[in-house]
């Protein structure tokens, strides 16, 4: 056996010194020192049969030996030039062409017009307000004046999870938090992600955005709450737009209204768009209700506020021509792409 192994050892020699490139090294390893049909291994694995006398000698010599081509291995490798190998195997190119284009992303025509928005009521010195959207019956509802009978309440009207917790419906509730928090003065818009379990059509979604505003300071009045609309319209719209104001009902404001522009696409003159009124709703207001500030801490004696809320869907509808809500949760690139 120990002539076995010195023919191996001499044989691995002459392997490793004809031996052209890595690839023919790791050839030789396997042969050598692989755990499956290696030479060395088969002679460990053929010890046990030996004579009792010779199986000392016989795994001393052989785990010498391992550890000797092991080791011949190495520093054959060490002889390559790897890095320069490498290089000769990259593909070639011809650098005088031109590259390929990468389409680049953009943001989502919904988040577009939030930060158009956003940027709007910055101007105004508002600030930008979040909150969760995991609510609790006490902002959506109660704190925000909505009695236990009003159709809102109801399961079919809103998202509920149980333990008087619910997916929010309006971001209204942003205001209360921020009111709770902090006194006058407060000038505040809250975007965010609002959920009812309406019909999906053309119009409605389960899920939409949503931007509510509030404004409470000393001598807030309605005729501050028509500037900043008037201004915000115009901004977003454009200056030849026209408004109004119609009255309406909101729990939490008092007197409250619903406002109109002039429908962008036909300027007023009626379109299919506008009903061929050639006005379009945009958007409800109101003066802060008593109850509300009450709710908050607030002595409605001495502080008054407006308070609006928008539907960014609708707006991009109106300002782009989109006729249907649905185009923008489909994720169709053919309709992203245009924004």
């Amino acid at each position: 056996m120990q002539e076995r192994l010195s023919e191996i050892k001499n044989q691995a020699k002459d392997d490793l010194a004809k031996a052209g490139s890595i690839e023919e090294v790791e050839t030789i390893k396997t042969r050598y020192l692989g755990r499956k049909g290696g030479v060395i291994n088969e002679i460990i694995k053929a010890i046990p049969s030996l004579p009792s006398e010779q199986r000392s000698s016989t795994g001393k010599s052989a785990n010498i030996l391992k550890n000797e081509i092991g080791r011949w291995i190495e520093e054959k490798k060490g002889g390559f030039d790897t890095s320069a190998e490498a290089s000769l195997t990259l593909p070639s190119f011809d650098v005088s062409q031109p590259g390929e284009h990468k389409p680049y992303g953009h943001k989502h025509p919904l988040t577009q017009t939030i930060d158009e928005i956003k940027g709007i009521f910055k101007k105004l010195c508002f600030d930008i307000e979040y909150g969760p959207e995991v609510e609790h019956e006490y902002y959506n509802f109660d704190a925000l004046n909505i009695p236990a009978d009003h159709p809102s309440r109801e399961d079919f009207d809103t998202f509920y999870l149980g333990n008087k917790r619910l997916l929010r419906s309006q971001t209204s509730t942003v205001q209360i938090r921020v009111m709770e928090k902090k006194k006058p003065p407060i000038r505040m818009i809250a975007p965010g992600k609002v959920f009812r379990p309406d019909t999906v059509d053309a119009r409605h979604a389960s899920m939409f955005h949503q931007i509510e505003g509030l404004m409470v300071d000393e001598g807030v009045s309605f005729s501050d709450l028509k500037y900043v609309l008037t201004l915000f319209a115009q901004s977003y719209f454009g200056q030849d737009i026209k408004m109004r104001f119609r009255p309406s009902f909101f729990p939490f404001t008092e007197p409250s209204a619903e406002i109109d522009i002039s429908c962008s696409l036909c300027k007023g003159k009626g379109c299919s768009v506008c009903s061929q009124s050639g006005w379009v709703e945009v958007l409800g207001a109101g003066m802060v209700d008593p109850n509300v500030f009450n709710a908050v801490g607030y002595d409605p004696e001495k502080y008054t506020g407006f308070a609006f809320g928008m539907g960014v869907e609708r707006l991009t509808m109106l300002k782009y021509g989109i006729d249907n809500i649905r185009l923008f949760f489909e994720n169709d690139l053919r309709f992203l792409s245009q924004f």
